[in-house]
């Protein structure tokens, strides 16, 4: 567990899962998302599962025992080394803490728990519009322009 200033940053781990429930509803608020964060919550036994596993990554931002924000990241194990990368897959702070140094404790906390794992690198994505966001990521690291694509699963096998 790490501490600056008033905030402490900590891993969540399967026995955490009221934090992981207040966790999904700071998502659900600063991304002005309820329907995907709050209408079908996963059951405590996934959500217990997932914490569990070693391919998932969640960090909350604590104010006391208050989960004020927090992020979600995946350990992607590469195959061409003996490896891994983060991906921050999401990262969320509580209106009322933003500005106040939460998100660069979360990437902080974040970079210890990578450089534990053997992580080379943490990578995350920024929509343009998002200028705060960008901002705080091009002050931790190295900008790449990229283009993302989501390409739908099917049941039909190809062919």
């Amino acid at each position: 567990m790490a501490e600056t200033n008033r905030y402490t940053y900590r891993q969540l781990s399967p026995d955490d899962l009221a934090q992981m429930d207040a966790l999904l509803s700071v998502f659900g608020e600063a991304f002005e998302d309820a329907e995907s964060y709050d209408s079908r919550r996963p059951r405590p036994g996934y959500l217990r599962q997932l914490l569990a596993g070693d391919s998932f990554i969640a960090v909350a931002a604590l104010d006391g025992a208050q989960v004020v924000g927090g992020l979600a990241a995946y350990e992607l194990r590469k195959f061409e080394q003996e490896r891994s990368e983060i991906y921050i897959y999401d990262l969320a702070v509580a209106t009322a803490h933003r500005r106040q140094g939460v998100a660069t404790g979360l990437i902080s906390a974040l970079q210890h728990i990578g450089a534990e794992r053997g992580a080379y690198v943490i990578f995350v994505q920024a929509d343009p519009p998002d200028a705060p966001a960008i901002a705080l990521y091009t002050g931790l690291g190295t900008r790449e322009d990229v283009l993302h694509f989501d390409i739908p699963v099917r049941l039909a096998p190809p062919g």
